[in-house]
């Protein structure tokens, strides 16, 4: 599986790929939001205000998952000089940062009702934060830096120094006493939400998946054809 991110297979990406999971999105996401909106119950104690969970969590999921890759790929960069971890890091930088965004402004209207206030310096709200500041130092190295060894070794220096921010932002709720809720769905129990919530909340994030999917390799194919041409340039 992991051959088909080799440049040259990403080269042969056709606009029929992209479309059938631009149909799949459709479906998935008309399918969530009817679910999310119109089928799951409100929380007993929150209410409506619940909803913005389908959006917020698989946002933060997708936000952590993103970072998670772009630091390994660092690591394989620097370490074992795999030419097109950069490219692939590089491609999926915009959209962790995007639903990093989103986390954080979704939890702000998630809190106000909930908490009372539209922010806190909490440690989870905070470290997801901080997050959203590495993904756009990142994203900057890239785009002010012209040089690309350079800013290859600088954005691959990020990456790793990230990496110590997720478990930070993963256990911060057990670490310390904070407002924000513990996690309801976790790897090594069963998850605490009710299926009425779970499914919808699953579905959305497939969704998410599939859109990241998308903006993904429609990036990483132009990156891969900005590299290409670029090799060809400082050849001539």
């Amino acid at each position: 599986m992991f051959k088909n991110f080799f440049p040259n297979k990403i080269l042969s990406l056709t606009n029929k790929t992209i479309n059938s999971l631009i149909i799949l999105l459709i479906l998935v996401v008309v399918i969530g939001l009817t679910y999310s909106l119109l089928l799951s119950p409100p929380d007993y104690i929150q209410g409506d205000a619940v909803r913005i969970m389908y959006v917020h969590v698989p946002s933060s999921f997708i936000a952590l998952g993103c970072f998670g890759f772009i630091g390994m790929s660092s690591i394989c960069n620097l370490v074992f000089k795999i030419k097109f971890m950069p490219l692939l890091a590089k491609s999926l930088a915009p959209i962790g940062c995007i639903f990093s965004l989103i986390s954080i402004v979704t939890g702000s209207f998630w809190g106000k009702p909930t908490w009372g206030v539209w922010w806190v310096w909490d440690a989870r709200l905070t470290s997801m934060a901080i997050l959203f500041l590495f993904y756009v130092s990142y994203i900057l190295t890239w785009k002010f830096i012209d040089n690309f060894e350079r800013a290859n070794k600088i954005s691959s220096i990020i990456g790793i120094a990230g990496l110590f921010n997720l478990p930070v932002i993963k256990y911060s709720v057990d670490w310390w006493n904070t407002l924000h809720q513990p996690s309801s769905i976790t790897l090594t129990s069963a998850p605490s939400i009710h299926y009425t919530m779970l499914v919808p909340l699953v579905i959305m994030f497939f969704g998410m998946i599939i859109y990241s999917l998308i903006i993904f390799l429609m990036r990483y194919k132009t990156e891969v054809i900005k590299f290409k041409l670029d090799k060809r340039k400082n050849y001539k």
